[in-house]
């Protein structure tokens, strides 16, 4: 099966959109060359910063769960120590500045590895991803452009992450990273209850969601192809036959390992092209991102979001005048539909400490306002846009159709009928 999108996804829509990405990604590369690559931080830049946003994925863990059967590791706790130079002074707590919710996803917390760290846990390699990320982020926009303080001010920066504690902490490393550790006061790390999240697919708390989707995580693994080579892998590792792994959870243990220079199994390695082409098919297959509806109850509060905070720069109606950064901690869970909705997916799993950021700008002369985006440090072109730096009404022009407000999301997740 050489390829899964013909056939196991319907032929017109995803070749179409397969070329779309590939053509996406040309394009943007021709219309860096066309620019004469000419930059915003540099003194004869057309273009001014106003306001940035980005969505961060947290850095490398402990895996989520072991591959049944196979040879473990031992994740031992001193794989977790946070290096000194992440530490800063913050505190947690819910979107309206009140106690933090209790915490998400406790059957990791519960969930002992061998050697005696949980599952799902930042290590010590993530931290430093995220600090690193941080350090990228602070040459862009403090020492090449002078854009944000050199220390952390409360007014300038929101920080907001999912209630979950590697994003907490990645959160946490980011900032330590971006403000080399300076802050003029306590770093507040906004989250909610999981019931109530926005920053990744909801299933627990959209039932439409749960709906739509939970039939094709369980379909994907019978597909005749998938299911020969789940059963070929499984009798290479020694897996048992009533265990049933599929390929994003062995990817997820493979990568985890990788990540921290701990050894995957002999028989595993001349899978690892495999596991990562059949992981990224699996979640193209659950996203389905020829199902607008779909994608839109995934990802669509999170670019209402995006698009409102714009607005409120642009009006100058926030409460914070002063707002510069906008971060969010989330998932790789979090970064693909919407790295899907923008047409920019490029068929490959976001790795650790991943980060999409838009950017708003205003031309100098003529006051026109722009949405640049990038995705890990390169800037793309999203279908529906006349040139990287998009208009910023044919931005929302190309985001429309997975924009959705709190209120819509909420009817649409409880609807009783698809």
């Amino acid at each position: 099966m050489k390829n899964l999108w013909i056939k196991s996804f319907a032929v017109g829509s995803a070749s179409t959109g397969l070329c779309s990405l590939l053509w996406s990604q040309k394009k943007t590369e021709s219309d860096q060359l066309a620019s004469g690559c000419t930059s915003d931080r540099t003194p004869s830049s057309p273009y001014e910063l106003m306001l940035v946003q980005i969505l961060f994925r947290h850095g490398a863990r402990t895996p989520l769960k072991s591959i049944p059967d196979v040879m473990e590791v031992q994740w031992v706790p001193t794989l977790l120590e946070p290096p000194a130079h992440t530490l800063i002074n913050y505190v947690v707590t819910d979107l309206q500045g009140g106690p933090k919710p209790p915490r998400f996803l406790p059957q990791y917390q519960n969930r002992t590895l061998t050697g005696g760290s949980f599952a799902g846990q930042l290590t010590t390699v993530g931290m430093q991803q995220l600090y690193d990320l941080g350090e990228r982020l602070r040459r862009r926009y403090i020492e090449e452009t002078p854009f944000l303080s050199s220390t952390f001010i409360p007014a300038e920066v929101y920080v907001r992450s999912t209630n979950v504690r590697r994003t907490i902490e990645s959160a946490r490393c980011l900032v330590a990273g971006l403000f080399q550790q300076k802050q003029k006061d306590v770093v507040q790390i906004l989250t909610t209850d999981a019931e109530s999240e926005i920053l990744y697919p909801n299933y627990q708390g959209c039932k439409m969601l749960q709906m739509f989707s939970s039939h094709r995580w369980a379909e994907f693994s019978t597909l005749p192809d998938i299911a020969a080579d789940l059963e070929r892998i499984k009798s290479a590792l020694g897996i048992a036959a009533n265990q049933h792994p599929d390929f994003i959870l062995i990817r997820d243990d493979m990568v985890a390992r990788q990540a921290h220079g701990l050894p995957c199994p002999p028989e595993l390695e001349s899978w690892t092209n495999r596991v990562e082409q059949r992981a990224v098919e699996m979640i193209f297959h659950v996203y389905e991102p020829t199902d607008r509806e779909k994608l839109q109850l995934c990802v669509g509060p999170v670019f209402h979001t995006l698009l409102a905070n714009i607005e409120e720069k642009l009006q100058g109606g926030s409460a914070e005048p002063d707002r510069k950064l906008y971060l969010y901690s989330v998932h790789d869970t979090t970064l693909i539909p919407c790295l899907m909705a923008m047409g920019i997916f490029h068929l490959k799993w976001p790795p650790f400490a991943a980060d999409i950021t838009l950017e708003l700008h205003r031309h100098r002369q003529t006051s026109a306002t722009f949405v640049k985006v990038s995705y890990m440090g390169q800037d793309e072109l999203i279908p529906g846009c006349s040139g990287v730096y998009c208009p910023l009404e044919e931005f929302k022009r190309a985001v429309a159709a997975y924009s959705m407000s709190a209120e819509l999301y909420k009817s649409r997740c409880d609807s009783p009928e698809p």
